[in-house]
């Protein structure tokens, strides 16, 4: 592929893939297809069980079915440009578009990290708070929780895309990225990106911190409150509960930390790809089957769901 060397901040940008090896094109297609038809049908069904099942109609799978629901979303602002590009000879992206891109990427993501702190804070009332979950986790106070998620995450979202769009680009346009991501193309620009360095590691930091600070409370909490529960059996029913809400977590946040919190000289290309690539698409597409294969309920949702459909 020609590369050539651009003067104008608004001119396409080039998307390399997971990989620039053309025997790989295809079988990356077939790959990253299929786990999005995965992703899709999983999620979907996680929230045709819920709003199917008045069982189901809890506060934590209100959460649970918005969570899956922005996974959709998350998802498809990412794979279905990166499926086009992998059968394209040409992998154009422009200057707009990316920038659509990375402020969907960015407000869907940070919005699954505040669904999930939702989560915990729900786990934290259900096991400290027993005997006022109904009043705490009312219908309104989960409402307001999601409301908050979405507002706060669309409007770091903006602040970041339009520091970008203040960025000249004026040499390579050639993201070696599967998609807009913020750090891959700050590292073509031209500018000085030191404020947008700044914000990353404040207002970003904040951010994204909140979440998972507010996950780590709930579940100190947790774990101190189980603790003094005298019975083996009632610790594990308690702990149980938590289980699935803990390995989406430990995914998601893994990779993020990975991959944003580190300075801009720090980021690798190969590596961040694969990391990035672990909580954009691997865990929205496992994320249905962490929560319905040891989860009774869900599965009792599913089973409702598969006989009002074959009925």
């Amino acid at each position: 592929m020609e590369i050539k060397n651009y003067s104008s901040s608004t001119a396409d940008f080039i998307l390399l893939g997971m990989s620039s090896n053309p025997q790989m094109q295809k079988p990356l297609f077939a790959v990253f297809l299929v786990m999005y038809l995965i992703t899709l049908v999983g999620n979907g069904l996680i929230i045709l069980a819920i709003h199917s099942d008045s069982r189901l109609h809890t506060p934590m799978y209100f959460f649970l079915s918005n969570l899956s629901f922005m996974d959709i979303c998350f998802t498809t602002v990412i794979v279905p440009n990166m499926l086009v590009n992998l059968l394209s000879e040409t992998k154009f992206i422009s200057y707009v578009g990316c920038l659509v891109q990375m402020y969907f990427f960015m407000a869907l993501g940070n919005t699954d990290s505040y669904l999930l702190a939702s989560m915990a804070i729900d786990r934290l009332v259900a096991i400290c708070n027993h005997f006022h979950y109904d009043v705490v986790m009312s219908p309104r106070r989960c409402l307001l929780l999601l409301l908050g998620s979405c507002t706060i995450s669309h409007l770091h979202s903006m602040l970041r895309v339009l520091l970008m769009s203040r960025l000249s680009f004026c040499a390579s346009h050639v993201i070696k990225h599967f998609f807009c991501d913020t750090q891959p193309v700050l590292k073509l620009s031209c500018s000085d990106t030191t404020t947008n360095q700044i914000v990353v590691m404040t207002e970003t930091l904040a951010v994204i911190a909140t979440p998972f600070l507010c996950i780590l409370f709930s579940y100190l909490r947790i774990i101190i409150t189980v603790l003094k529960i005298p019975s083996a059996a009632g610790k594990w029913k308690a702990f149980s509960t938590c289980g699935s809400h803990l390995t989406v977590v430990v995914f998601f946040y893994g990779s993020v930390i990975y991959v944003y919190f580190r300075p801009l000289s720090m980021y690798s290309v190969v590596k961040d790809r694969v990391a990035t690539l672990m909580y954009t698409i691997v865990t929205p597409m496992l994320n249905p089957f962490i929560y319905s294969l040891r989860n009774k309920d869900m599965k009792r949702g599913l089973r409702k769901l598969k006989d009002q459909v074959y009925s």
